[in-house]
């Protein structure tokens, strides 16, 4: 699949989401209609990955805005 075709998928999901829902709500709602969107649409997704971040000579991962060695 070509980026111009995922990226036309994910904005059209997000516009999905938004105009079911409206405004007002907490980002998690938001993340967990999305997350349904684009599994409708076919593609493979992941929500709250935990990636490493270096800094200084440290490294953590970082997951949901929390910190961990």
């Amino acid at each position: 699949m070509e980026h111009e075709d995922i990226t036309r998928k994910v904005i059209g999901c997000a516009y999905r989401v938004y105009n079911a829902m409206g405004f007002g709500f907490l980002e998690s709602v938001y993340e967990k209609c999305l997350l349904i969107e684009l599994k409708k649409a076919g593609l493979r997704v992941q929500t709250q990955v935990s990636i490493p971040v270096k800094y200084e000579g440290l490294t953590w991962w970082w997951r949901t805005g929390s910190l961990s060695n």
